[in-house]
């Protein structure tokens, strides 16, 4: 006799196993959850714990309830894949067995056998004993039982009435099938591996016959473990017996591993139960929380967006990059929709692909909405903004002049007749090439100058100076009219708004033509005064000093019509006009105070440098404690060297200052990472590794101040071109040291140095690595160089030369050579390894090398006009009289 597991029990009567293991206990034996009872003890238990109604109930099951009172649900009829009802062969009751339990009883191979004896005969039947509800298999489509009966409970009813008359009327057929003939081919019992008893073979012909119903799919050989795989139960894994039991639909073939295969996976499935069985009560609950899902786990659906109405325009703000997803999540559309509509244009796209303003606005109009370009705030300009003053009521300042020009039309040397000094003997090559700021006192009044350099390197500087200043002093010499830096600077005072007092200087020289210089001027909306214009000429020479004091009483008065004022009692707000590293003193900046008045001691920040005024000394040297507006100072006492350029303002306390930097730093780098983004896409970088043929001259910039790294800088990346690229991958201010060198041998790139020293140890590092260290005074020379670098690095142009043509007289035939052509030369000369071309009634028929060069049966180097020669052509014996040959030669063009 086949035993029962008490859960399996406790499952089938729909009572929990404790209730189950208290009965046994009552009578006497000892168990557990797993353990098997005999059939006797669980026809007590069954007996014990079903419903009272049972019996009563057993013809017709409808409306049959558990012990708690809940309806047993039933099973509804059976339908293949297409949804259409399946007739239903035959009525059977389940026998469950727990599948690991391979011990039986003498005498009882299998538990299909239970009931008949040896001839196949069905036995007498055993009084019913009480079961649970009776479950078929699980159908085609998946859909378990238990759904199905809860769906339609008066089908269900129906087709119970109908399995209860079948079961009668029905069995007694089975002992009139025909004998199989078919089931002696199976292998030996005792050869299979799970026939672990060693049991005898039984004879399998002594079965009645089956009629024509295939092998292999009775409906009640659910004891078996080795199956195989199942239709519509794509997960087969867990204890059979604590499932349902499942019908076949009729229509399903039988697995072609039956015996094979599925005795395979024996060992596996039997670790799956028994993993089954300790899960317990969880493994139970997940197969009830599936089986309410239909054998299917539950789909985590998010709650989906409404449509949006696509006759309604939307308006939507965007950046000035966009991903495609982002752009239809703001148009409320889906992605696929989006890259579809780029597709059918011949785009092809992903979700992830970034598309500009202009491309989205355009994708945009096809889903009927409008792109407005997102405000970019800028921190850095939110921070340095200030409330506009009423500055009626504030005192005077002295007003700021700025001298611009074209190089050597004397500004420098303007100035220094102004002050009396000679600023243009320490410049080298008596050309400025720094923003010098000074003070001078004319009439008790004040001026403060800032002196640009002239030279095409200083854009930027002098841009700086229009953009600080409150009148520019154009100075346009005499003898030499308008230059380019003279129109250049005058666009930068126009774009500033500042006042302009044209300074016409050299006047002392014979060829100076004031007039051209006033034509010149009036073409570019510059009209003296004299010809009906609002602009002051003043002609003046420094090297005589005529014209001096008029151009300051011009100055002033210009000064008193803009009526320059300023609060001196505020904290200090300025521009960092210069900005260099000294050896003693460290980082020291030139500031011109626009506002406020700036004591030693404040604490100030300037771009991303903070710290405390240490010290501070006026244009002469001298240390002051405080500088009002319009004054200009050096300070001490900045954490590094500031831009060139950059705002600096006080504050109550260092950690204030020191704050702004933290801001300014963090905002720099976002702002690199955004540019770094906009500009390296897949495009990009396949478009740079097209171009392998670009090649780069790294270079290193150390100069003594800020300004002139940014203008060697700007000047040497100015010479880049199609083939070679200046790349300027560091620049700073101060002494060449070993970090430098190190930086550049390990970049391969030149180290310029502009007005600075070299360390020692850098001098022996560069010395031992290699590198190559110039230094400079003049930019001119640091440009120079770098143009020689670059045509070193340049690819050779190659320029085809002709140098002589010869007329083909006479064919030679050689074995081993081919055809010589004895030839005579017209003009020019041949030489030997020249290219020739040779051409027949004046058509092209070859091109190629000379492969050899005879006179006579000589070798020779070169054969001159009105010679004859001997010429053999490499890869061509087609050659024939009175073709023309005519000799070049690969010549290199200097760059």
């Amino acid at each position: 006799m086949a035993k029962i597991k008490v859960h399996e029990l406790a499952k089938e009567l729909g009572k929990e196993s404790k209730d189950v293991i208290a009965f046994l206990e009552a009578n006497g034996i000892e168990a557990k959850a797993q353990s098997g009872i005999e059939d006797d003890m669980a026809a007590k238990v069954r007996a014990k714990f079903a419903p009272k109604d049972e019996k009563k109930a057993a013809p017709k099951q409808a409306h049959a309830v558990d012990k708690d009172g809940n309806p047993v649900k039933k099973a509804r009829p059976a339908v293949d894949k297409d949804g259409n009802p399946v007739k239903k062969k035959k009525n059977v009751f389940v026998v469950t067995r727990d599948r690991d339990d391979r011990r039986r009883r003498p005498g009882s191979d299998s538990s299909r056998n239970e009931n008949r004896d040896n001839n196949g005969q069905k036995k007498a039947q055993a009084p019913a004993q009480p079961r649970g509800p009776i479950r078929p298999r699980t159908f085609a489509d998946g859909v378990r039982p238990s759904q199905r009966a809860s769906a339609q409970s008066q089908d269900t009813e129906f087709v119970s009435k109908k399995n209860s008359a079948e079961e009668v009327q029905e069995r007694p057929v089975r002992k009139e099938r025909p004998e199989r003939q078919d089931r002696n081919d199976r292998p030996e019992r005792n050869e299979r591996r799970d026939n672990r008893q060693e049991r005898p073979n039984r004879d399998n012909n002594d079965r009645p016959a089956r009629g024509d119903k295939p092998a292999g799919k009775r409906p009640e050989r659910n004891d078996r473990n080795d199956r195989g795989d199942r239709p519509a139960r794509p997960d087969n894994r867990g204890d059979r017996n604590s499932r349902p039991s499942q019908n076949s639909a009729p229509d399903m073939a039988p697995s072609s591993n039956a015996k094979g295969g599925r005795r395979d996976d024996k060992k596996k499935k039997n670790g799956n139960n028994d993993r089954d069985n300790n899960l317990g009560g969880k493994k139970q609950e997940r197969y009830i929380n599936l089986e309410k899902n239909g054998g299917k786990k539950k789909k985590n659906n998010a709650p989906k967006a409404p449509e949006r109405n696509m006759d309604e325009v939307l308006t939507i703000t965007i950046p000035d990059r966009i991903t495609i997803k982002d752009l239809a999540d703001k148009m409320k559309v889906q992605s696929s929709a989006v890259v579809k509509t780029l597709f059918m244009k011949g785009k092809m796209v992903t979700v992830n692909q970034e598309v500009d303003f202009e491309e989205a606005s355009e994708i945009a109009l096809e889903f009927n909405c409008i792109c407005e370009e997102e405000e970019k705030v800028d921190v850095i300009a939110e921070l340095l903004k200030e409330e506009e003053e009423d500055t009626s009521s504030y005192p005077s300042r002295p007003p700021v002049v700025c001298v611009m020009g074209h190089v050597d039309h004397g500004k420098t040397s303007l100035l220094d007749a102004i002050r009396d000094t000679k600023v243009t003997d320490r410049e080298a090559g008596g050309i400025t090439q720094h923003i010098g700021a000074y003070t001078v006192s004319i009439n008790n009044q004040d001026i403060t100058f800032l002196d640009t350099p002239g030279h095409e390197a200083f854009t930027a500087m002098r841009m700086r100076g229009a953009n600080s200043t409150d009148i520019a002093i154009l100075v346009v010499a005499a003898d030499d009219g308008v230059m380019p830096q003279t129109v250049e600077a005058i666009n930068h005072a126009k774009a500033a708004g500042i006042e302009i007092i044209v300074a016409i200087n050299k006047i002392d020289k014979p060829n100076a033509n004031i007039d051209r210089v006033k034509q010149e001027l009036s073409e570019y909306q510059l009209i003296p005064e004299d010809w009906g214009g609002s602009t002051v000429f003043c002609p003046v020479s420094a090297h005589t000093k005529e014209g001096i004091d008029n151009l300051l009483e011009m100055i002033l008065l210009t000064a008193e019509v803009l009526e320059l004022k300023a609060n001196p009692n505020r904290k200090a707000r300025g521009l960092v006009i210069e900005a260099q590293l000294d050896k003693g003193r460290g980082a020291v900046a030139t500031v011109l105070v626009q506002k406020g008045t700036l004591h030693v001691g404040d604490p100030v920040a300037c771009g991303s440098c903070y710290g405390k005024v240490r010290a501070m000394l006026d244009d002469t040297g001298a240390r002051v404690k405080s500088a009002g507006p319009s004054v200009p100072v050096e300070i001490l006492g900045l954490s590094e060297v500031p831009n060139a350029g950059e705002v600096l303002m006080s504050f109550d306390s260092e950690k204030e200052a020191h704050s702004f930097a933290d801001t300014f730093v963090a905002e720099h780098k976002n702002k690199l990472v955004e540019q770094t983004k906009s500009k390296m896409s897949l495009d990009a970088l396949f478009s740079e590794i097209e171009s392998g043929n670009l090649k780069e001259l790294d270079i290193i910039v150390k100069a003594d101040v800020q300004g002139s790294v940014e203008a060697v800088k700007q000047s040497l990346e100015k010479l880049s071109n199609e083939e070679v690229v200046v790349k300027t991958i560091h620049g700073g201010v101060g002494t060449i040291n070993e970090s430098d060198v190190v930086l550049a041998s390990a970049s391969n790139a030149i180290i310029i140095g502009f007005n600075v020293r070299v360390d020692p140890q850098a001098k022996m590092t560069a010395d031992r690595e290699g590198v190559d260290l110039r230094l400079y005074k003049v930019i001119y020379d640091a440009i120079n160089d770098v143009e020689s670098a670059m045509k070193g690095m340049l690819d050779p142009i190659f320029e085809e030369k002709v140098i002589g043509h010869a007329e083909v007289r006479q064919i030679f035939k050689a074995s081993g050579v081919g055809n010589i052509a004895g030839s005579y030369v017209t003009d020019g000369y041949f030489q030997r390894d020249c290219m020739v071309r040779v051409t027949r009634e004046g058509n092209l028929i070859h091109e190629g090398k000379l492969g050899s060069l005879k006179r006579f049966k000589d070798d020779v180097k070169e054969v001159k006009t009105n010679f004859e020669c001997g010429l053999v052509i490499e890869d061509f014996n087609d050659v024939q009289e009175m073709d023309i040959i005519e000799a070049y030669i690969m010549v290199e063009v200097p760059r």
